[in-house]
């Protein structure tokens, strides 16, 4: 529909209906292909974000180039044979996903899951709001890295090598790119701390990504500040979207994961459709920070970045007692229910 001009309007309306549809119900899938006490159950959240990130840099070589050379109707014409594709892998590897609905007894699973889960309820609920409110204060910060560090690397920053000077779409590639690079290698680590016995919490894993982007943003502050009224080298803020990107694996899908693993059964796309509203609330947040930009300097609006990522850190911690409490509850609850219900045939 985004290939026809007249159609405009009413295709971002359907793009709106589609990723609403889309983009809770994927997430909430993982889960089931695990058993509850499997700890590969919070990485699959990290490889799954391997795949949104894999796309988030092919679309813009992909479509962006044939927009910008042979023309957009090109461009989105591309874009709907890739979510063509991806229907297509989904349905063809459906054979290996959970089966959503089974019986336990004489009820529907969904029926037995609220029934045991209703004590708990309240407690996940009263957890994931203040989760919420943490992630909304983190990517007040996060968020702007498509903002106002996109509008620093313009003008604090020398991209020139010899006589080239590095696009600024390029920079903003980085960060799905090392999304791809890095998690492997996340995924090990976790992997060994494992085997050794060393499994961090995912409140405690998600502050210390919070730690690591108020770390990033420091390094801006003290580059901004060093350079006064003349331009850092590109190279420092390449560093940035190495330390950025370390933070952001840490904290990001893990969130994901923990909305999803936390969903009372039956209520998994709900839940983390609540993940995504964080997501809304702190990009809502991120504009209001990002007022500031022009009435103050770039060092001390990075240095506000700063705390704010290390307040949103804090949060976090503060929420690790209860959130081990709640998961390790509801991981003992979906134990439960699965042991009566039948295999399936």
């Amino acid at each position: 529909m985004m290939t026809f001009e007249p159609l405009f309007y009413l295709a971002l309306a359907t793009i709106a209906l589609g990723n609403g549809l889309f983009l809770p119900s994927l997430p909430s899938q993982i889960d089931g292909l695990y058993r509850a006490d499997d700890p590969r159950r919070g990485w699959a959240y990290n490889v799954y974000y391997v795949g949104i990130n894999i796309g988030g840099f092919l679309a813009p070589l992909i479509c962006g180039t044939l927009g910008e050379f042979y023309g957009w109707h090109w461009g989105f014409g591309a874009a709907g044979l890739g979510m063509l594709a991806g229907l297509l892998i989904y349905i063809l590897g459906g054979r290996y996903l959970p089966d959503q609905v089974r019986i336990a007894g004489n009820a529907p699973v969904s029926t037995v899951a609220t029934a045991a889960s209703a004590g708990s309820f309240r407690s996940t609920f009263v957890l994931l709001f203040a989760v919420g409110v943490a992630v909304t204060v983190f990517r007040g910060a996060y968020e702007q890295v498509g903002n106002t560090v996109a509008l620093w690397a313009d003008v604090g920053i020398n991209r020139t090598i010899g006589a080239m000077s590095i696009p600024m779409t390029w920079f903003q590639a980085l960060n799905p790119l090392l999304v791809i690079v890095m998690t492997p290698v996340l995924l090990a680590r976790w992997r060994r701390q494992a085997a050794a016995g060393r499994v961090d919490s995912s409140m405690k894993k998600m502050a210390q990504g919070a730690l690591i982007v108020a770390a990033a943003y420091l390094l801006l502050a003290l580059v901004a500040f060093a350079a006064g009224s003349g331009r850092a080298s590109w190279l420092w803020l390449a560093m940035f979207f190495f330390i950025f990107t370390l933070g952001e694996l840490c904290i990001l899908p893990t969130g994901l994961g923990l909305f999803a693993r936390l969903a009372p059964l039956g209520f998994g796309a709900t839940t983390v459709a609540a993940w995504f509203f964080a997501i809304f609330t702190g990009s809502l947040s991120a504009g209001a920070i990002g007022t500031l930009w022009t009435g103050t300097t770039h060092a001390l609006f990075f240095t506000v970045l700063t705390l704010i990522a290390a307040m949103a850190a804090a949060m976090l911690f503060a929420l690790d007692g209860a959130a081990r409490r709640i998961e390790a509850a509801r991981a003992a609850e979906t134990i439960a229910l699965r042991a009566i219900q039948p295999e399936p045939v």
